[in-house]
C-alpha cells in the first residue's frame, strides 16, 4: 500500500535519502559523493521546512518512496534561502576549491543558481519531484505532480518550471509527455515550464 500525504519535518531523513538514491540521472548516487546529506541541503531540506504547504511525500511499509517539493514563488523562495537556509550552512562547510562532487555542492551553498529571469517571468513556480524504483512506472510521478499542481491552482499560479540535467533523458521525455516545454539551457541542464491556468 502506498499513499501520498504532505511532508513533515520528521520526513527528512527519507526525503534525503530519496534524493541521494536518484542523483545519477534517476539512479542510486550514494556512491558519487562522500557526504550523504549535501544533496538534501540544497534539493530537498528547504522545501520541507521553507514551503511545506507544497511538500508531498509518497510512503509505503519500507519509509519514504518519493517526493514531489515545490515554491509558488520561486524569487521569494530563493530570498528565504539566503536568509534562513544558506548562511547555516555556509559556515558549517566552508567554501573549498576542488573538483569533486562534493566540492561543487558546497560551491553551490555559497553561490546558489537563481532560476533565469524569462523564465521566472511567466513560470514562477517551480519543482523537485522524485521517485525510488519501487514507485516508479505506476502513475504515482503524475498522481504526486498533480497534486502540487492543485495546490498552485488554489493560489492563482499561473505556471511552473523545473530544472533537469541534460543527460536524465527518461525525466525528460516523462516531464514532456506531460506538457513541459523547454525553456531555456543551463550549464548542464534545461529548464522546462507549463501554464496552470
Amino acid at each position: 500500500m502506498r499513499h501520498i500525504r504532505p511532508a513533515g519535518l520528521y520526513d527528512l531523513p527519507g526525503t534525503y535519502r530519496v534524493c541521494l538514491q536518484t542523483a545519477d540521472a534517476g539512479a542510486d548516487g550514494s556512491a558519487l559523493y562522500e557526504n550523504p546529506d549535501l544533496l538534501g541541503h540544497i534539493y530537498v531540506g528547504p522545501y520541507v521546512v521553507g514551503a511545506p504547504d507544497l511538500a508531498f511525500v509518497i510512503v509505503d511499509e519500507l519509509g519514504v518512496a518519493g517526493y514531489v517539493l515545490g515554491a509558488a514563488d520561486t524569487r521569494q523562495f530563493e530570498a528565504w534561502q539566503e536568509r534562513e537556509w544558506w548562511p547555516v550552512l555556509r559556515t558549517q562547510y566552508p567554501a573549498t576549491v576542488g573538483d569533486s562532487l562534493d566540492d561543487e555542492l558546497i560551491s553551490h551553498l555559497h553561490s546558489p543558481v537563481e532560476a533565469p529571469a524569462a523564465v521566472v517571468a511567466d513560470y514562477p513556480a517551480h519543482l523537485h519531484i522524485d521517485l525510488l524504483p519501487r514507485a516508479q512506472g505506476q502513475g504515482l510521478g503524475r498522481t504526486m505532480l498533480e497534486t502540487l499542481f492543485e495546490a498552485l491552482r488554489a493560489r492563482g499560479v499561473s505556471g511552473i518550471h523545473l530544472d533537469v540535467g541534460e543527460d536524465n533523458h527518461n525525466a525528460i521525455a516523462f516531464y514532456r509527455h506531460l506538457g513541459f516545454t523547454e525553456l531555456a539551457r543551463g550549464a548542464d541542464s534545461i529548464y522546462m515550464g507549463m501554464e496552470l491556468s
